[in-house]
């Protein structure tokens, strides 16, 4: 075997190696913080790479150029969904489609009120614990198995309205954006068909669920955690373990839910039209400034060194949804003033909840970068572009594998497109593909794998609902893995037959 042969084995042999001492440290609960940084130079070490420099030179600053771009967004959608919880909006929107639709379309009513509030804008974390209370009263009442609440939660939350649905202000719509030059409403066709895909397909499937489960006469049980207090639902968004893990999977830092408890109850949170408000707010103005504003915007200015420079379509994504956002807590606060007695505690817990969660998916981002500047990963890159299909079939396979692996669709998406990204829209140009269907198909790619039982939000969500992954997750399995899977399907085929529409 020649030097140049076994320096690659040697190299490749590393990459795996920190890899899998990342996943499984990640999964026992170590805080990716300190882990990211470690495999890193574990990897850059057994390569024979200069340590030092790769931690400061390359880990330190890809991670500070992900806190440059994205670092608005986590904190004004972390604010956001504080304010929005505190407030009692989040609940009033829930209660809205939970009163119009019912018991007998428990299941819909559930993953429409997630849909809501989340394609509005609010974290996903405080959608968890707002939604499963009152999942859990609703299912009592239609005797629902409650196994099935997390995938009905789950699929209301973080499938179709996180990487489908055109401008989902999601930070997994947003991260495509400087890399592609495009918006959050890419492909706006393409994603509504996948997005009634993926909710047709979860629907059907909890629905089939449910009916089997009433002919086996199965019904709603009441927690173990929760017994004595039958409207209990474990909350373990506190947990050390829960925390770490769900800090890479969104936005919001678990452990600041109720950290700053309304004096009113549910019942005294604001009419259902005032709580929508800021939700339409929040769309409407990203649909604005995205296809209305920016197209007239002389921009010119910012291909001027001091800004960069850089160009208004790397940037105007991430513009047009900061500004959303802000101008939705404007009138958040402004139409709920009365019902934030401590603002100031709001805005401190909000923010403060968008720190560990940027740090720590700029961490997975630091440690993908120093991963793609190893002279083995040129390997890695070529299986990946010579997988068939095209560039869209191994920008999917690719976003996709890294997700899982890492358990975090930004994590895994910034990872991919960081190493490959430029490549991609070489191919992109070469081959006459709209970058557009690049974003869309790089999105949904990251929804997919992302679930699997070691990440996040399936921990958070199980935890919350106070179930195990035995009992709920070959359901959530499905609704959010296979029937993503499948909406990702035929997105490819459509884009590639039709092209970005």
């Amino acid at each position: 075997m020649s030097a140049s042969v076994a320096s690659l084995a040697l190299g490749l042999g590393g990459m795996l190696v920190s890899l899998g001492l990342l996943i499984w440290l990640a999964y026992r609960g170590w805080t990716v913080l300190l882990l990211a940084p470690l495999c890193a130079m574990l990897a850059a070490s057994i390569s024979g790479e200069p340590v030092l420099a790769h931690w400061t030179q390359t880990f330190m600053l890809s991670t500070g150029r992900f806190l440059a771009q994205f670092f608005p967004l986590f904190l004004l959608g972390s604010l956001f969904g504080k304010l929005m919880e505190d407030s009692g909006s989040v609940d009033a929107v829930a209660r809205l489609m939970i009163d119009k639709l019912g018991n007998r379309r428990a299941l819909v009513a559930v993953v429409l009120g997630g849909a809501l509030v989340t394609y509005g804008g609010v974290s996903l974390f405080v959608a968890f614990f707002v939604l499963a209370p009152m999942a859990q009263a609703l299912f009592r009442s239609a005797n629902i198995p409650r196994r099935l609440m997390p995938a009905a939660i789950m699929l209301g939350t973080s499938t179709f309205t996180m990487s489908a649905l055109p401008g989902t202000p999601a930070l997994q719509n947003a991260i495509p954006m400087p890399f592609f030059g495009t918006t959050p409403f890419a492909a706006p066709g393409l994603g509504v068909i996948a997005s009634v895909v993926m909710a047709g397909f979860g629907l059907w499937w909890l629905g089939r669920a449910a009916a089997a489960a009433k002919r086996n006469g199965e019904g709603f049980v009441e927690p173990a955690a929760a017994a004595g207090d039958a409207d209990a639902v474990p909350d373990d968004g506190r947990s050390p373990l829960v925390r770490e893990r769900a800090s890479v999977a969104q936005t919001f830092d678990p452990a600041e839910i109720g950290d700053t408890p309304r004096e009113s109850g549910p019942a005294d949170g604001p009419p259902a039209l005032i709580a929508l408000i800021p939700l339409v707010v929040v769309i409407v103005t990203n649909f604005v400034m995205n296809v209305v504003v920016f197209p007239q915007l002389d921009a010119s200015y910012l291909e001027e060194p001091q800004w960069g420079p850089t160009s208004l379509s790397a940037v105007a994504g991430v513009w047009g949804v900061s500004v959303a956002l802000a101008l939705g807590i404007v009138v958040l606060v402004a139409l709920n003033r009365g019902r934030l007695p401590d603002l100031r505690g709001s805005v401190d817990a909000g923010a403060n909840a968008s720190v560990l969660p940027v740090l720590s998916v700029g961490s997975l981002v630091g440690y993908g970068a120093v991963i793609a500047a190893l002279p083995a990963f040129e390997v890695v890159r070529e299986w990946v572009l010579g997988i068939g299909g095209g560039p869209l079939v191994s920008l999917a396979v690719a976003t996709n594998l890294l997700s899982g692996l890492t358990g975090s669709a930004s994590g895994g998406l910034t990872i991919a497109l960081d190493a490959l990204g430029d490549t991609y829209m070489q191919l992109a140009a070469q081959q006459g593909i709209d970058p557009a269907l690049l974003h869309r198909v790089a999105v949904m790619s990251a929804g997919t794998l992302d679930s699997l039982p070691h990440n996040g939000a399936v921990v958070t969500l199980l935890a919350v609902c106070g179930s195990t992954h035995r009992e709920s997750y070959g359901d959530l399995v499905v609704v959010s893995i296979v029937g993503a899977l499948i909406a990702l399907a035929v997105v490819i085929v459509l884009g590639s037959l039709f092209g970005s529409f």
